[in-house]
């Protein structure tokens, strides 16, 4: 059998492992991206393991995240994080300038190369066949100074799209198909590799959609070949020389085989409170709806814009919807400008934001008490638009601007004929946001200035012999890092700022944890299935590390929750018979012992509940390198310990 893409790519940077799926391997890393939520906790880690400039081919500082600036916090950390990239060798996309992922994908992404981002949505690379792999800050600080990125082996799962989109039917209704079908659970541990003829009707920017959603399925990264439309949209960024032709072997071996015939697809609508909650747009059409929102890294590009004014041109938003619009980057803002699309959406009742990920994130739009929304974003979590109550809907551009025109939920397939939009031959280039690394000899004059809610990374002990403490909360199945450490106006402003983010763990779920961890002196957190799902946010963990929590026990972990849960010390454990999770309760003391020898040894560890009288096993799935890494106290202290052997 031949290789696939994916195995290609990454034999080509293999550096340590095998490539057997289930398998620990590391990888070299060619570019890496931040943003400035998870940025600014990345750089100060950097800087405390002593690298002296960045070792990759191109590393780049996003702004796009902490926008507000209603007081000094985050205008310190942007400037924090232009000065600290000065110093550094690392590009610097000023506020402004555009999401991270639409930015890179324009300027910056290269097939065949490797992107390793502080953010779970780097996979929208993919689209321009990269492999992109979002992880937290810390690993991303690693690879910046040149060390490899550890990750297992996924199993490649081919995904073959057959036939053609119909008219008012979008990249976004593929992935929530594949979501309907996979479940936000079903592609962890896999990689997703889209192949076959159907691909020749998807633009980049459509691939980039779905890979960018791929993160739902909880898939180590997404995949698409290169081919003419790569060369095209490259040559029309300015970057031909960037463009590299790659392909699966055409008996390629694929654990799994998934098709879909892209002309059976209709709308589709993810409804609350998760992204794989799908049914048809025709199930809940008539569902009065009370506001709008496009854009974020999903489906924010000049594309996405110029379908939403060809259907707003000369038609009005109802009045009861408020549409907000926010256009993916500085690029598409211009070219919005230099035709009439801005007119369009403007003229209809639109409201623009920046090109930032704004309401994505809970940043600012937070819909009406119980209010219905419709985003044309990646995630609708409880919670997470900063209204608890509220109804988030995921659907794509077509649907979401018929719904704000009309009301209601609308199938977009009654407003007749549909506008065809073609990717421009010749984009807008003004690189003018980004800022360049400097020479080596000015970098090392650079003054690096950090504001008062920077504060110095905390240290974090070796892992005891013996951990005893209550069970200080019990959750279900696909708890997200939002429910963990949320994001939103109120808790982005502490991203430097540990102590005083670590007052929100858990904050939506139970007020009264963090007050509750920081008296019982840490304790244990339980879990279902697929456990920290969601967000890249390393804060998930080192937030929980603070308050003294040394062990989480679940059914499952997600992928990059679990790697930074020992990033920073915390103990990953599974139940080894799933009843047990049923036999015990929060406030329940346990102990574990003997440790050590278990996670060297690669033991079964026996907790004992104190409280009810009996025990129970868990097992752990690290690696030698993983758990040298936990008992090290997480991957600080352990890539110091390495650079002084």
């Amino acid at each position: 059998m031949g290789q696939s893409l994916t195995f290609k790519l990454l034999r080509e940077h293999l550096v340590d492992g095998e490539l057997v799926p289930g398998k620990e391997i590391g990888i070299r890393i060619d570019q890496t991206l931040t943003q400035d939520a998870t940025g600014t906790m990345a750089y100060l880690q950097f800087e405390s393991l002593g690298f002296d400039r960045v070792k990759t081919e191109l590393s780049v500082s996003y702004v796009d995240h902490n926008m507000l600036q209603a007081d000094f916090r985050n205008a310190d950390d942007h400037r924090y994080l232009q000065t600290v990239s000065a110093r550094y060798g690392i590009w610097f996309s000023r506020p402004g300038n555009g999401i991270c992922h639409q930015v890179h994908l324009e300027r910056f992404a290269c097939p065949g190369k490797t992107l390793l981002g502080s953010d779970s949505h780097t996979p929208t690379a993919g689209g321009l066949g990269m492999i992109a792999i979002g992880a937290g800050g810390l690993d991303v600080a690693v690879a910046m100074g040149g060390g490899l990125f550890y990750l297992t082996c996924p199993e490649v799962i081919g995904v073959h799209l057959k036939g053609k989109l119909h008219p008012w039917v979008s990249a976004k209704d593929v992935i929530l198909e594949l979501l309907r079908r996979m479940t936000v659970k079903g592609g962890v541990g896999k990689a997703f590799e889209y192949f076959g003829e159907g691909i020749n009707c998807l633009s980049i920017p459509d691939r980039a959609t779905i890979t960018n959603m791929g993160a739902e399925l909880g898939a180590t990264f997404s995949i698409f070949p290169t081919d003419e439309e790569t060369k095209f949209f490259l040559r029309a960024q300015g970057r031909e020389q960037d463009f590299v032709p790659l392909s699966p072997d055409k008996d390629a071996d694929y654990s799994d085989v998934i098709e879909i015939n892209l002309a059976e697809i209709e709308p589709l609508i993810a409804k609350p409170h998760m992204p794989d909650n799908v049914v048809p747009v025709t199930e809940v059409q008539g569902l009065k709806v009370d506001q709008v929102c496009i854009g974020s890294c999903t489906n924010s590009s000049y594309r996405d814009m110029r379908v939403a004014a060809l259907m707003l041109r000369n038609r009005t938003v109802s009045p009861e919807v408020s549409l907000t619009v926010s256009p993916g980057s500085r690029q598409v803002f211009t070219m919005m400008a230099d035709d009439d699309t801005l007119y369009h959406l403007v003229k209809a009742g639109a409201r623009i934001l920046e090109s930032a990920c704004g309401p994505c994130i809970g940043m600012g739009q937070a819909p009406p008490s119980g209010g219905v929304s419709l985003r044309t974003f990646n995630r609708n979590f409880e919670g997470r638009s900063g209204t608890k109550n509220a109804q988030i809907y995921l659907t794509s551009i077509e649907t979401a601007v018929a719904s704000a025109i009309t009301g209601v939920v609308t199938d977009p397939r009654s407003f007749g004929e549909y506008p065809f939009v073609e990717i421009p031959e010749e984009f807008i280039i003004d690189d003018s946001g980004l800022i360049p690394p400097l020479p080596d000899e000015e970098m090392k004059k650079v003054e690096v200035i950090r504001g008062p809610n920077i504060v110095p990374i905390q240290e974090i002990p070796p892992l005891p012999d013996t951990l005893t403490g209550e069970i200080l909360i019990k959750l279900g199945d696909n708890v997200t890092t939002d429910h963990i450490l949320p994001a939103g106006t109120r808790v982005l402003p502490y991203r430097s700022n540990i102590p005083k983010i670590s007052e929100f763990v858990f904050e939506a779920v139970d007020p009264n944890f963090s007050a509750r961890a920081k008296e019982k002196g840490g304790g244990f957190v339980i879990g279902g299935m697929n456990y920290g799902q969601g967000s890249s946010r390393e804060h998930a963990g080192l937030a929980p590390a603070f308050l003294g929590i040394r062990a989480k026990i679940a059914k499952s972990f997600a992928r990059i929750h679990r790697s930074n849960l020992i990033n920073f010390g915390i103990l990953p454990l599974i139940f080894k018979d799933m009843n047990d999770y049923e036999r015990i309760e929060q406030g329940d003391v346990l102990t574990l012992e003997n440790l050590h020898e278990a996670l060297k040894n690669h033991y079964e560890i026996t907790a004992k509940n104190l409280t009810k009288g009996f025990g129970f096993s868990l097992i752990h799935d690290l690696s030698n390198r993983e758990a040298e890494i936990v008992l090290c106290g997480g991957k600080l202290n352990y890539t110091k310990a390495l650079s002084n052997r």
